[in-house]
């Protein structure tokens, strides 16, 4: 039985409650406690940092050359907090509502509220910290809108909010090295966890420079290592991004909840051919002041492809601002799955731009005109620029041209209240759990998770655990659990060397990319998963007897790196398409043609499907077993979603 463990009482006192009836750990007995973080980002920078202020011993891994290089440096728009700062009508209510409405009503009422009400305590620590947030002529920090709220409530710094927030964060776990309280390992991978009696008291890791296989200790495990969204090969991930550390886990015995919930962004700079090997988002917040269209009719699109015509030659009268046209409320700053679902629906009408013809534009003429060219370019200038120097092409005089790309994941590991897997010891914070995002997450709210989990969740929930240990010793380093793992790790290196096809890791990596593309994507059916699952699984085939890895072990080894990350993407491939078959509605950024409504929209299915669906692994090439997390609701009304 999963237990959620969400505490009884009011939703507005649950976490306060909470907080209070947890084990404390006094400071004196937190020194004689390790905890291994894995990971650096936004939550995993926070959490070591806070870990290590309590007292804790902390040791964090990533295999960055530097830990803030983590892939959050990349988020771009914002970062939500319910501070009302424009008196505009927001509230914690709000963000919480408005969080699991956008979510499509398939996350944790508890946990998002907890998500709403930390938020405003997550702009003080990082202003704390010297974030250079935007601010107003009067001094005050400045907030835009973003996508799925009418309120404007998203903290920002300029177009590089990620990293400003990361270097915050880096800041903070920097102090803690230098006192000796963290040790920081780069360019080292999780490969696997260890685990005695059933908890978790350690991972073993592979030294990328050297290949040296090394085990590692702890009282307490925690994973944050991002998403999973290169198993579709292209992706606004950085390349390196993987599911390997989550996936490891899992096969240990820590479900995998809502695979299938993929966030497909709606503004990416297009895809232009076989050579590309990862996508550029472009920020939401482009949305406040940038008109999406296309032309209106089919022969007008096809002159523009031709390059007979250009954007500019299409009149006002001509041209189809499809989602102010069918979103009079909410207009461009619908949420993402919706933006990017009528964006595939311009496109397959046949009305697409660009030389491919999957693209829509993304128009700043009227605000520019508004506003003046140098207010836009003080608020999206970046952002303008790096365009530029991927299109070539100045959208301060032509409309950008963007796709829906892979962007956000909102699956993951399965975790309760208190960010604990299903391994006990073993906590995912950040957007390695099923988060608190439901099937679609709302711009601006990832960094506000990773934060809210790192900075002001996981340091009370993690002492809860260590309180009841029972012994303050250390975790026996010399246990045979160790060593076992540590050579299950070596023998699938060498099983992974000793392949010597034809094909390269990449050629494989592709495959399954176009596979989840076409029929994991952005639109569902039943035919296509059962036949994706049947090309997933003659591609593992393929790739346990036709792949080629190069090198040794002891040596920096990219092949072998990918070898490894990609044999875990087709795990997870095929269950995530096993995960989209059960599921037989629609909702958020999970699509299933057989169920929309008559206007086209995610039609879901309440009675049958309110549920996290959590997958425990049963063995190699046996079926995963569905547990179901039966989703309460007892605060908000489950209405069909509308932003019209």
């Amino acid at each position: 039985m999963l237990d959620s463990k969400v505490p009884a009482g009011p939703l507005a006192q649950k976490w306060s409650n909470h907080k209070f009836n947890l084990k404390l750990v006094n400071p004196a007995n937190k020194r004689k406690f390790t905890v291994i973080v894995v990971g650096t980002g936004l939550a995993g920078a926070s959490a070591a940092a806070s870990l290590a202020e309590l007292g804790y011993n902390v040791i964090t891994f990533c295999y960055q050359d530097s830990p803030r290089r983590a892939h959050s440096i990349a988020a771009q728009g914002g970062i939500n907090a319910a501070k009302s700062y424009q008196n505009d009508g927001d509230s914690v209510f709000r963000l919480f509502y408005d969080t699991i409405k956008g979510g499509d009503y398939r996350s944790r009422e508890a946990n998002v509220y907890r998500l709403a009400e930390v938020s405003v305590n997550i702009i003080d620590q990082c202003v704390a910290q010297g974030v250079p947030f935007a601010r107003e002529y009067g001094g005050l920090l400045d907030n835009r809108s973003f996508g799925g709220a009418q309120v404007s409530r998203t903290f920002y710094a300029r177009g590089q909010t990620g990293q400003q927030l990361l270097l915050g964060a880096y800041s903070a776990l920097n102090r803690q090295i230098k006192k000796g309280k963290v040790k920081s390992y780069t360019r080292h991978e999780m490969l696997d966890l260890v685990m005695i009696d059933g908890h978790a008291k350690g991972i073993v890791t592979r030294d990328l420079v050297s290949g040296k296989v090394e085990t590692h200790a702890a009282h307490a495990v925690l994973m944050c290592t991002g998403g999973y969204g290169n198993v579709f090969f292209l992706s606004t991930n950085a390349m390196g991004c993987n599911v390997t550390a989550a996936w490891r886990a899992h096969k240990r015995g820590a479900y995998f909840a809502n695979p299938c919930y993929t966030q497909i962004h709606p503004t990416c700079i297009p895809v232009t051919g076989d050579h590309q090997s990862k996508l550029t988002l472009m920020s939401e917040s482009l949305r406040n002041d940038g008109r999406v269209w296309v032309p209106k009719t089919q022969e007008m699109s096809e002159r523009l492809r031709k390059g007979e015509i250009k954007a500019n030659d299409i009149q006002e009268d001509d041209r189809d601002y499809f989602l102010e046209r069918k979103y009079p409320s909410f207009g461009n700053l619908v949420p993402r799955d919706v933006a990017s679902r009528n964006a595939k629906e311009a496109v397959d009408d046949g009305r697409g731009v660009g030389k491919t013809g999957f693209a829509v534009f993304l128009d700043f003429k009227e605000a520019i005109g508004r506003l003046g060219e140098d207010a836009v370019r003080a608020k999206y200038g970046n952002l303008f620029d790096m365009y530029y120097q991927i299109t070539d092409e100045n959208p301060y005089k032509q409309p950008m041209r963007i796709y829906p790309a892979v962007h956000y994941t909102m699956g993951g590991v399965w975790v309760d209240y208190n960010l604990m897997t299903t391994i006990p010891g073993l906590y995912a914070l950040g957007e390695c759990n099923f988060s608190d995002h439901g099937a679609n997450r709302l711009g601006a709210s990832a960094l506000m998770q990773g934060l809210a989990d790192g900075y002001f969740v996981i340091p009370y929930t993690v002492g809860d655990y260590l309180a009841k240990l029972g012994s303050f010793a250390p975790v026996d380093h010399s246990h045979p659990a160790f060593e076992s793992t540590r050579k299950e790790v070596e023998e699938k290196i060498n099983k992974l060397l000793s392949l010597n096809g034809t094909q390269t890791v990449d050629d494989i990596h592709k495959k399954l990319g176009l596979i989840m593309w076409e029929y994991c994507g952005m639109a569902r059916t039943a035919e296509g998963l059962q036949k994706a699952q049947g090309l997933i699984q003659e591609l593992k085939k393929e790739f346990w007897t036709n792949v080629r890895v190069l090198g040794e072990n002891e040596e920096l080894n990219l092949s072998l790196e990918k070898a490894g990350r990609v044999a875990d993407f087709l795990e997870l491939g095929e269950l995530m398409v096993v995960d989209a078959l059960q599921r037989a509605e629609s909702c958020g950024g999970h699509f299933r043609l057989e169920s929309q409504t008559e206007e086209g929209e995610a039609k879901r299915n309440d009675e049958e499907f309110a549920y996290v669906s959590a997958w425990e692994y049963k063995g190699d090439n046996v079926p995963e077993e569905l547990h179901k997390e039966d989703l309460v609701f007892e605060n908000v009304q489950l209405t069909q979603r509308s932003y019209k």
